[in-house]
């Protein structure tokens, strides 16, 4: 059986760490390359500790990936640095992952209106990938640049495509309620993750421009041929990982319970990672996993839709869900290194 060499680059972060957890498991791939910058020489282990005895690989810097018979690289890269080694590397032999969102967006001009950052790389947009993997399979199959996806994106979007691509809702004011947990700002301590601000506390951030807005408008519009608007709010919980959306639609004309639920089961029913649930899912329920648990409903009274979709934030929304598209990439079973279950309590 063959073994896929591979490469995570930047190790820091949670996104590293979960990349490492998972692909230790995987019965087809060997993790050949670590990266950081900031800790090279060091061990893996010395910057996660739970990995004591695991995974000890020593780390190494960027500089010297072309030491590496690599057959995929995994960027857990932050905004604005992913770009410029897809720039410096897009012709190497190895395939890319690129976890940051440098590649999502439709063209240079959205990011940076987005971002607030310049980008140096255009010909990524024309040749990237969206990787999510339940709508966009087939073009991931041949890619060599996947995109992936971010975390709110990933449970509003698989939320929302079905009805939108049926063209049973209004593609106007659609309306995207999330709440997630802390890890979901990244490893770096900041004012608004202190734990005394969020313990106990619960808060609404990003009103009106939270970059994952326009991700997900400009997907969902993409995969259902229609310009969709999307009103996204995001909210911080008190707790260390995953997201819960909450999705209102409207209908465009007479619709029922049991129409809706139709709906995802002829889009989804057979989808590994997707779990049509007829109770409300709960981030628990999720959580460690790559499977995004989904519960939708019809309020007759108010003449809405209601979409509930639930992820883990850092697998299924990160690392897990890179995986899942490193698999499709190397022609792999989907499902291997992801048989993962729910931690619960």
């Amino acid at each position: 059986m063959k073994k896929y060499n591979i490469g995570i680059i930047g190790a820091t972060g949670y996104t590293g760490s979960e990349l490492v957890r998972i692909l230790l498991g995987h019965p087809q791939v060997s993790i050949s390359l670590i990266t950081s910058e900031s800790r090279s020489g060091e061990r893996f282990s010395d910057v996660h500790p739970q990995f004591t005895g695991i995974c000890d690989i020593e780390l190494d810097s960027l500089e010297n990936i072309d030491n590496y018979d690599l057959d995929l690289v995994f960027l857990a890269l932050p905004h604005g640095v992913s770009m410029d080694f897809v720039k410096e590397h897009h012709q190497k032999s190895f395939k890319i992952v690129d976890l940051s969102g440098d590649f999502r967006l439709s063209s240079k001009d959205v990011y940076e209106a987005w971002y607030n950052k310049e980008h140096s790389f255009d010909p990524g947009f024309e040749s990237a990938v969206f990787g999510l993997p339940e709508l966009w399979r087939r073009r991931i199959e041949k890619a060599s640049l996947v995109a992936n996806p971010g975390c709110f994106p990933t449970s509003s979007i698989l939320a929302l495509a079905p009805l939108l691509k049926e063209g049973v809702i209004e593609k106007e004011n659609i309306i995207v309620d999330s709440k997630t947990g802390v890890t979901g700002a990244g490893i770096k301590a900041k004012p608004n993750t202190h734990f005394p601000v969020v313990n106990d506390n619960f808060t609404a951030y990003g009103v009106k421009s939270h970059r994952h807005t326009i991700e997900i408008q400009e997907i969902i519009s993409k995969y259902s041929d229609v310009m969709a608007t999307v009103l996204f709010t995001p909210h911080l919980l008190p707790v260390d990982r995953g997201i819960l959306s909450t999705c209102y639609t409207k209908p465009k004309g007479d619709i029922d319970e049991k129409t809706v639920k139709r709906i995802y089961k002829d889009y989804y029913e057979n989808e590994s990672f997707i779990r049509l649930r007829d109770d409300i899912p709960s981030l628990k329920q999720v959580r460690g996993t790559n499977f995004f648990d989904v519960y939708a409903t019809y309020d007759g009274r108010t003449n809405t839709i209601i979409t509930i979709g639930v992820i883990d934030n850092l697998v299924k929304g990160a690392a897990g869900q890179a995986v899942q598209n490193m698999n499709i990439m190397l022609d792999l079973d989907e499902t291997l290194g992801l048989n993962i279950s729910p931690l619960q309590p």
